[in-house]
């Protein structure tokens, strides 16, 4: 037990309380996994068998990486633990379990492409218009409803308009149709374990007598489903300890639940409760920065994060033109952090509230020629070639799983159109059978041509030929031959552009996983390795090894740490998201992300926010966020450097507020503390703006002089394209733009 020595006093009690309900509140950097780690080794090194210890994480790359650690401080019978993402390890209960509640164990796991088009086929038969009611909403409310354990028919009774009734409607014929088509989705993987252990008490206390320890990383993330589910488990022992941060729970829209971590001593009177608030990741001036702007919620749990680290560099705030400038300046930071501090690229990460702003970012980076990596891009696993072969192989595990029929049914291209497969799947429902099984029965379907049977009965064949193949040849080689046969890669090959040879390298990369996954022995079966591929993440995924700066949203941050972090888009509508009337519990979220975002940082932290931004098409401007006002001005340096850009240097947006104060009325401070902008005198400048004509030499407060390329629209409308001198083209609406003669 030398090993609890690496730990300070804090983290010491934390771990040592082993029986009964324990929380551990871990502060952003408070080396939360650690202690996570040497508590399981800790009850490991006090007796307890590895196999009784059942550890929940969010992302299968944290298990693993505990699991190692684990391995080195408690030994070899580390192996045994049960951990893993909760979907993970609640998909292999089921496994063993699913014939309890009418599955067999092939079952497959719908990603969110295959559950969206289960709600189309369920919107299809019910005869709901997808113009109507759009299938991703419907899908969502489905989703929201699962995780909150809301029956079709408690949803049906709940409904408040039409969209409820019939998302209800769908609900209900969307259960039905994955179990016919023996199949679960995500939510399911949570939902159907309660199911389970409610309606088979026998079952739930055989798992509860296997699992005499429970741990819960990231507990403020879990949803109500989670939060139940451990609940039933640890009833019969209640050594459950869950780990967490009220402060970075930022996955409502998921339907994590932040009261389950506020509430928990409630349900758990008698728990232990230890706070972990020395941060060990980054420094002074930018914990002061972070906790000084969560000290702004009011609904939380009362700790105060402080480090022994150096003070650091101030925090610095980028007051931006517009995205362009915001993305330059960015590009700026890079190039000095390389260059002068001889940091790697591999050190800078770019965050953002919205996959959309990357846009800008990654066009100043590429004509810098910074090279640059975007965490939650197209997935491996989701691009169109893969998940085709995916199907084939899923059908082949599955032989009901209609999704993935339909998906390859015409893949290649065999003549097997939209009209054939209606027909087929009514002829299905006709006998009671799969869609699969009516293949083989298509001579019977009279309104099919000749050539049309032919090639139905050519996929049939094919899928059973395989089916046979399966127990006759490795993981690692029937793949190779069905893929073969199919000449996907021959026709890729054939097409000779660079597009065709990447997804040619992808379904060779696709392949050599199959056979490097049947080197794990007897557990590497063909509905192990789609379990698998069907649970990653996009954090599973990224390795961080690759010299190149990176670029994610700051949700898909949690848990990562970078020497340096800019933030970009710190704006009212953007950060927080929506507008200013939102709910403060929503406000609340927001702010807790951007305490993520900040708490990444381990050196250097930058937070820049534009004047104009193009959203949805069209230039908007907006106020800065009210969260640089929450963060004090103990840590704080605005910054009023000048940026070299191609072509000379360009003045910052602070330099030229400062220069334009002059000619602007003071700002409005409202009766909640948030400082705005004075709104301008539309009605005094509306005869100036009539007065803009093509040509005209202009001056805007922000991008300086310009000339007038083109006007357009009336009224509140008129707008007006302007070549800048120091800021290139842009589209005004002349209403905001404030234009004087220049």
């Amino acid at each position: 037990m030398s090993f609890l020595r690496d730990l300070n006093p804090a983290q010491q009690d934390a771990v040592r309380a082993v029986n009964g309900p324990v929380m551990i509140i871990a502060g952003a950097g408070s080396g939360k996994t650690r202690v996570l780690t040497y508590r399981i080794a800790h009850l490991i090194s006090c007796g307890v068998p590895p196999s009784s210890i059942l550890a929940l994480t969010f992302t299968n790359k944290a298990a693993q990486e505990m699991k190692q650690r684990i391995g080195v401080l408690a030994g070899d019978t580390a192996r045994d633990l049960w951990m893993g993402t909760f979907h993970s390890m609640f998909a292999r209960i089921l496994r063993r379990e699913s014939t309890h509640l009418g599955y067999t164990p092939s079952y497959s796991i719908y990603d969110s492409d295959d559950s969206l088009g289960a709600v189309k086929r369920s919107m299809e038969r019910l005869r709901i218009a997808t113009q109507q009611y759009h299938p991703t909403a419907i899908r969502s409310r489905i989703s929201f409803c699962k995780n909150q354990m809301i029956t079709p028919s408690a949803a049906q009774e709940r409904s408040k308009d039409i969209f409820d009734e019939q998302a209800a409607r769908v609900y209900s014929e969307y259960i039905r149709l994955l179990k016919s088509s023996n199949a679960m989705d995500f939510d399911d993987l949570l939902v159907k374990p309660i199911e389970l252990f409610e309606a088979h008490p026998e079952i739930l206390g055989k798992y509860q007598h296997r699992f005499t320890f429970l741990l819960v990383d990231e507990f403020q993330d879990t949803n109500r489903a989670q939060y139940k589910v451990m609940q039933l488990l640890g009833e019969k022992y209640r050594n459950i300890c869950v780990v967490g941060d009220d402060a970075q729970s930022i996955y409502s829209f998921r339907g994590a639940d932040v009261r389950n971590i506020l509430d928990f001593t409630k349900d758990y009177p008698d728990c232990q409760s230890f706070k972990l608030e020395q941060n060990y990741r980054s420094t002074k001036s930018i914990i002061g920065v972070a906790d000084a702007l969560i000290q702004n919620n009011t609904n939380r749990l009362q700790k105060h994060l402080w480090t022994d680290n150096d003070r650091g560099d101030p925090v610095k705030v980028l007051q931006c033109a517009d995205d362009q400038d915001e993305a330059l300046r960015i590009v700026h930071i890079v190039q000095e952090e390389v260059g002068k501090h001889k940091a790697d690229l591999k050190d800078v990460a770019i965050l953002y509230r919205t996959n959309a702003q990357s846009r800008a970012i990654e066009d100043a980076l590429r004509r810098s020629g910074v090279p640059y990596t975007i965490v939650g891009g197209i997935r491996f696993y989701e691009r169109k070639e893969i998940k085709d072969v995916l199907a084939y192989l899923r059908l082949l595990a599955n032989p009901k799983d209609q999704e993935s029929l339909l998906r390859v049914i015409n893949v290649p291209a065999r003549g097997i159109g939209d009209t054939t497969v209606e027909r087929l799947r009514a002829y299905a429902e006709t006998l009671r059978v799969s869609l699969l099984e009516a293949l083989s029965h298509a001579d019977g379907i009279t309104e099919l041509s000749e050539r049309t049977r032919r090639s139905v009965r050519h996929f049939g064949s094919l899928i059973a030929k395989y089916s046979h193949l399966r127990s006759h040849m490795g993981l690692g080689e029937w793949p190779r031959a069905l893929v073969d046969e199919l000449g996907i890669l021959t026709v890729l090959k054939e097409e000779r552009t660079p597009e065709a040879m990447a997804r040619w390298e992808n379904i060779q990369e696709l392949l050599s996983a199959l056979s490097e996954f049947a080197q794990q022995g007897s557990s590497a079966t063909l509905e192990a390795f789609l379990e698998e591929v069907s649970l990653v993440s996009d954090i599973d995924t990224w390795e961080g090894t690759t010299n190149a700066v990176t670029l994610m949203t700051l949700h898909a941050s949690k848990g990562l740490e970078f020497p340096v972090v800019c933030v970009a888009g710190l704006e009212e509508g953007l950060l927080p998201f929506a507008s200013s009337q939102m709910d403060p519990a929503d406000v609340e979220e927001e702010r807790r992300l951007l305490y993520v975002g900040m708490t990444r940082a381990q050196r250097k932290l930058y937070l820049a926010y534009a004047h104009m931004r193009y959203r949805f098409g069209e230039a908007t401007f907006s106020a800065p966020s009210r969260f640089l006002a929450e963060v004090g001005a103990d840590h704080v340096e605005h910054e009023h450097k000048r940026v070299p850009v191609r072509g000379g240097i360009r003045s910052t947006a602070s330099e030229r507020s400062v220069r334009s104060t002059a000619h602007r009325k003071p700002p409005r401070v409202s009766e909640d503390g948030f400082t705005s902008d004075a709104m301008p005198d539309y009605e005094s400048e509306s005869q100036e703006l009539t007065a803009i004509k093509r040509g005209h030499m202009v001056r805007h407060e922000l991008f300086g002089r310009g000339k007038v390329i083109e006007v357009s629209g009336s009224g509140e409308g008129r707008k007006a394209v302007v070549q800048f001198e120091d800021f290139g083209l842009k589209s005004l609406i002349l209403k905001f733009a404030r234009l004087r003669p220049g």
